[in-house]
């Protein structure tokens, strides 16, 4: 069993959560309001930026030059889907969305973890608390692809992150962290699983916080 097999399995019943979600169960129906999907727009790209961070922290601690060219292209790529996609949707969902939001609780709390874990933890820490990023949207973009929606925009999105280029970004980072998995003494494994299931909620919470149209209460 891979460790990437554990960690998946560490959080599998977040993800059917997820995959539950009202968020998500109205992108492939079209229900879903525009005024949501348009926060969620808004609060990803806070997020991206964040993680892009996170992504050029542990570039600068990986462990080979082969990682951290890897993770640095990552980092730019998480730039770079920031400026060309969320730009574009966000003009569309202009007249229902404020575009120019400040970070909401839950972007900023889920950001402010991974940021500390890359910081403060080991290498593999940080790579756990990244995973989920990669690996659920991978998993969801995958579900979604086969039913996509009735509503343009986000058929769009779910092409994105259901594609073969997205799932091969999502394959690397996956063998990366089951490279390094078999020098990691049994603590620091538990700390991991323990970093991949934290932000495996935030990912949950991320789109519960978008349905809700979150914003900070005073």
């Amino acid at each position: 069993m891979a460790f990437s097999d554990e960690l998946w399995d560490s959080a599998a019943d977040v993800y059917d959560a997820i995959r539950a979600h009202p968020f998500l169960t109205g992108l492939t129906d079209g229900t879903l309001p525009h005024g949501a999907f348009g926060h969620f727009v808004v609060q990803d790209s806070h997020y991206l930026r964040g993680y892009a961070r996170a992504l050029a922290l542990l570039a600068s601690r990986a462990p080979t030059e082969d990682d951290t060219t890897l993770l640095a292209q990552h980092a730019a790529g998480a730039i770079a889907a920031e400026q060309e996609m969320h730009a574009a949707l966000a003009d569309a969902l202009a007249a229902e969305t404020d575009v120019h939001a400040p970070v909401a609780p839950t972007t900023l709390a889920y950001t402010s973890y991974l940021l500390a874990t890359c910081h403060g933890g080991s290498f593999a820490e940080g790579m756990g608390a990244v995973l989920p990023c990669y690996w659920v949207y991978a998993r969801v973009g995958e579900a979604l692809l086969a039913e996509s929606s009735p509503d343009p925009l986000y058929a769009r999105w779910i092409a994105l992150y259901g594609g073969e280029e997205f799932q091969a970004v999502v394959d690397a980072a996956i063998g990366l962290v089951d490279r390094i998995a078999g020098e990691l003494a049994p603590a620091e494994r538990a700390r991991v699983i323990g970093h991949y299931r934290t932000t495996s909620r935030y990912e949950w919470m991320f789109w519960d916080a978008a349905w809700r149209r979150e914003r900070w209460p005073v």
